[in-house]
């Protein structure tokens, strides 16, 4: 069992990185379907616009250590695909040059194996089904109802919105995004940054950063901000 999953089985107490739906979505699964605890909820100064939500502390992310020191607390970042997963991104990685730990998150309604090799600070939610050799990298959320078949990669700082299907030895570069009900063709590489299209067949290896939409699917330039 990997060193992640380890984690997914002991109390820690957790700092939630959001306050808005998302974030009280990371909260109502962690403190209803794992051992860990929410202590609070941390923002960017100039998102701070409420001072509690669901009855905990939200601090500023710029003086986290002041009331939730890392010695003592893992964060959850629990932000969605905002700028094709590059805003997750950046706060991971700041959170872990602050010296911060990280939980993962794998439902207890999930379909997944003992020896299932995960990162840190991933949301695996009810419904899904990873197959026997698929691995996860750090920093994913796979929503609702996803399947990773076996043998498939799914790199860091990737999102699968719900329904979405990895094909067998398919492979998932960084900082993707897989749309509602997309699929992508086994043994397929979809490179980094990509954008696939809800409801999109992608059944040939992609350029990094494009916006892949159709079935099949093919490349439009990715606008920017998305």
């Amino acid at each position: 069992m990997s060193a992640a999953q380890n984690q997914t089985k002991k109390h820690m107490k957790v700092v939630i990185f959001g306050a808005e739906k998302f974030a009280s979505l990371a909260w109502y699964m962690l403190t209803h379907d794992s051992p860990h605890e929410v202590a609070g909820f941390t923002v960017d100064a100039a998102w701070l616009h409420t001072p509690t939500l669901h009855g905990l502390p939200v601090v500023p992310f710029e003086q986290l250590e002041q009331s939730f020191p890392p010695n003592e607390y893992a964060l959850l970042i629990s932000l969605g695909w905002k700028r094709c997963n590059g805003l997750r991104a950046a706060k991971y990685e700041e959170g872990k040059a602050r010296g911060y730990s990280f939980v993962t998150y794998v439902s207890s309604r999930a379909m997944v194996w003992p020896d299932l090799h995960v990162g840190k600070n991933v949301m695996i939610c009810e419904g899904v089904n990873v197959q026997p050799f698929a691995r996860i990298g750090s920093n994913c959320i796979l929503r609702t109802g996803c399947n990773v078949s076996h043998h498939a990669t799914i790199g860091d700082h990737v999102f699968l919105a719900s329904q979405a299907v990895v094909a067998g030895s398919a492979i998932v570069g960084e900082r993707c995004f897989l749309g509602l009900n997309s699929t992508i063709r086994d043994g397929v590489t979809v490179a980094p940054g990509c954008f696939v299209a809800a409801g999109a067949l992608v059944t040939t290896d992609t350029e990094p950063d494009g916006l892949y939409v159709g079935v099949p699917a093919r490349r439009r330039p990715l606008p920017e901000g998305l």
